[in-house]
């Protein structure tokens, strides 16, 4: 369903007791950093209102702030390995750069692209948000070969669990890999939402597992973009978890989702709820709900015994401008942000920050039980892309008025969101080679 990533249409009444909110959040994210590095095993509460309702924040020094979380990600990427952190690269820290050669495949070469995703067949005139390049500092980030991973991959299996974001990047690696060979679809349940490829030369599969919330949730659609959500933050959801010990490689996340209106089950009790006024139940915020999230599921990877290797991915940022999906937010920019620019919204910040926490406390763990983590930090690299969204391309009509409101959440195809497919081609593979070199 190609609304899955939108808040509901809030009312803006709550705006005021949220930016009371919003001004504390710097302090809870240094918070936040000082329980890192302190190994500290603490939680801390961010239950704001929707994050529709906040204005994006501009200005500030974004590479300063985000420093704060790259160091600790590159310390569970690399330093658990027993590497010197200032020897590596970092991926995840960067500029955009031109990049006359352009994306590796185009819309019309690629037969994988969801048709709300091509861009440029459904009418967006301008291509410059096609050439450009994520160029990390002090390093290159090689493309994307083709060949080269479809040969280390030989006789494996990948998941992608989580919501239409992860179906956005695997129809980006399918539409990559096909310079080499190309995948033949093998399975989709009754509503076309959990799916898997197979390259059959390679006796490589590809799986995309819908699971948005990563826990166990009751989902009914009311219309509308609306929905009634019952989420229970004792259970993971059983789609991804009984399906868990057939992969080599699981790569996960959570997402926006958890910005939807939703009622909290634990021991089959309500204990609380994300912005549900009227309803007389207690407000715990998206934030609650997203830690237990995590919590749990990194409960069940490092208890696990089979050992897959997770690659962990971020919070993927929107770039909604003069209001949201619903009251015509646009994101109609042409070209990169540069550093600086824009500090993103401070919910998709904090949100971020309670998944680098989480992550970062697993990966001490899987030190002395062999679990595999690696941290796929695509945060910063797409907040500096606001020309990367469908915008109103997502779908063709002639009257650009009549078409549908703004997707300023999924990425176009080609596009951007192939980066973070080179970016995990290079993860994985070196993951590889440290692991053979051991």
């Amino acid at each position: 369903m190609e609304s899955d990533g939108e808040p509901s249409a809030f009312p803006q009444k709550r705006v005021g007791r949220f930016l009371l909110k919003f001004f504390g959040s710097a302090f809870l994210l240094a918070f936040s950093y000082r329980l890192l590095l302190s190994g500290a095993t603490g939680s801390f509460v961010f239950s704001g209102s929707p994050a529709s309702e906040i204005p994006a924040a501009k200005g500030g020094n974004l590479r300063r702030d985000r420093c704060q979380y790259t160091r600790l990600a590159e310390m569970a990427l690399h330093g658990r390995k027993g590497d010197s952190v200032k020897e590596q690269c970092d991926l995840f820290s960067g500029e955009w750069i031109p990049n006359s050669s352009g994306p590796l495949y185009t819309n019309s070469s690629c037969s994988f692209i969801n048709p709300f995703r091509d861009c440029l067949t459904n009418g967006r005139p301008d291509t410059g948000y096609l050439y450009w390049k994520w160029k990390p500092y002090g390093c290159d980030l090689s493309p994307f070969d083709a060949e080269k991973f479809l040969k280390a991959m030989r006789n494996k299996s990948w998941a992608f669990i989580g919501d239409s974001i992860f179906l956005n990047q695997i129809e980006s690696l399918l539409c990559l890999l096909s310079q080499v060979e190309e995948a033949v679809m093998i399975y989709h349940d009754e509503t076309s939402e959990s799916l898997t490829w197979y390259f059959s030369f390679h006796n490589l599969t590809l799986a995309f597992i819908s699971a948005p919330f990563l826990l166990k949730a009751e989902i009914k659609y009311l219309g509308h973009s609306q929905y009634d959500i019952q989420l229970h933050l004792d259970a993971l959801d059983n789609a991804w978890t009984s399906q868990y010990n057939k992969y080599d490689y699981i790569v996960m996340s959570g997402g926006q989702w958890f910005r939807k209106t939703a009622i909290f089950w634990e021991n089959s009790t309500i204990i609380g709820c994300h912005y549900c006024p009227g309803k007389k139940i207690k407000e715990l915020g998206m934030d609650y709900a997203y830690q237990k999230a995590l919590e749990l599921a990194f409960r069940f990877i490092t208890t696990s015994d089979h050992k897959p290797l997770v690659v962990f991915r971020t919070w993927t940022p929107d770039h909604f401008e003069y209001g949201e999906w619903y009251n015509g937010g646009i994101c109609n920019r042409t070209e990169p942000y540069k550093e600086g620019e824009f500090s993103g919204n401070p919910v998709d910040q904090v949100m971020r920050g309670l998944e680098i926490a989480a992550f970062e406390k697993a990966a001490a763990i899987g030190l002395e039980d062999g679990t595999r983590l690696e941290l796929l930090d695509i945060y910063h690299l797409s907040l500096l892309r606001p020309d990367g969204h469908p915008g109103p391309y997502s779908k063709f009509h002639p009257d650009i008025s009549k078409r549908p409101q703004n997707d300023c959440l999924h990425w176009c195809l080609p596009g951007s969101i192939d980066t973070w497919d080179d970016i995990l081609m290079e993860i994985v593979l070196r993951e590889g080679d440290q692991r053979s070199s051991s």
